[in-house]
């Protein structure tokens, strides 16, 4: 059974990978991925959270490039939600995918950041972590209900040198500065299981995806205006074509004297990737467990 994918996204895919990379993709649409979670190194460890999963008898894989992540075996997210590690934030549910963005910017003590586009959490949090809750993070939500259930999510996981600002970050003033800044760009969703969804012709146009693209723009060029010079930044998106993602990336580095950081690909093994056409940028590719993604670092010039 072909997965119900709106026809203008086979269009481009077709247009930008070819039918036989286009048929992996569709697959991986198709694939109900298994839950994966984030052990919260603020509130507990990893040994602390094998032996809970292997109390109620739940099976798991460790990640070879996280070892803070397990993909759960056998159970879906509600039953995970019943336990006592889930309620009292020791593990966040995370998509594989969506934990990239946080490893590559290395959040580290002292260290000033801006997350744009915040809520859920699930990446503010696991900065947090990554920096031992020693790094000052103001997280960005426009949608005053969206950014309460950032604080609710900050708060269960114990993040707590995160300063919410419910505001658009297109129009922050340009007095603030960063030490890093991480951009996970609202995008179409085009590499997510989202795009089978009866609703997903609607949200998934020619007109849609161009709104994207300019909002993506105007974003990342926000970015690298608040980004210090020197200091490097990540752009990413659930998205895998390339007008939400390089060619994004590209007219931004034009405006915002920037340059690309070459990813270190190897430091994240066996994760399926597609094609890209900005070299040092990464495009994670749908498949049983990934999402499609795509993440690159840039530097603003000095």
């Amino acid at each position: 059974m072909q997965p119900r994918v709106p026809e203008y996204l086979k269009e481009k895919l077709a247009g930008q990978y070819g039918r036989e990379l286009t048929e992996k993709i569709l697959t991986g649409y198709e694939n109900e991925k298994p839950v994966t979670l984030r052990v919260n190194t603020l509130k507990t460890d990893r040994e602390i959270v094998r032996k809970c999963l292997e109390l109620e008898g739940i099976g798991y894989k460790e990640v070879l490039w996280s070892r803070d992540a397990y993909i759960i075996e056998g159970v879906r997210e509600a039953a995970i939600e019943g336990f006592e590690i889930y309620k009292t934030g020791k593990i966040y549910l995370q998509s594989l995918s969506s934990m990239l963005p946080p490893l590559v910017l290395a959040p580290k003590a002292g260290e000033s950041i801006l997350d744009m586009a915040a809520a859920p959490g699930g990446k503010t949090t696991q900065m947090a972590a990554v920096s031992g809750n020693l790094a000052s993070i103001t997280a960005c939500e426009k949608n005053r209900i969206r950014a309460e259930r950032l604080q609710y999510n900050l708060e269960r996981q114990g993040a707590s040198r995160v300063c919410v600002m419910v505001a658009d970050a297109r129009k922050l003033d340009d007095f603030f500065s960063f030490d890093k800044v991480l951009l996970d760009a609202p995008c179409t969703g085009s590499g997510t299981l989202d795009m089978c969804r009866k609703d997903a012709k609607d949200r998934m146009t020619r007109d849609s995806l161009h709104r994207s693209s300019k909002l993506q723009e105007e974003l990342l060029v926000k970015a690298l205006k608040l980004l210090k010079p020197g200091h490097e930044m990540v752009y990413s998106t659930c998205s895998i074509l390339t007008e939400e993602n390089e060619q994004v990336v590209e007219r931004a580095l034009k405006k915002g004297k920037a340059q690309i950081e070459p990813l270190d690909i190897e430091r994240f093994p066996g994760i399926p990737l597609l094609p890209v056409r900005l070299e040092g940028t990464m495009c994670v590719c749908p498949d049983e467990w990934y999402e499609g993604f795509f993440v690159a670092k840039l530097k603003k010039k000095s």
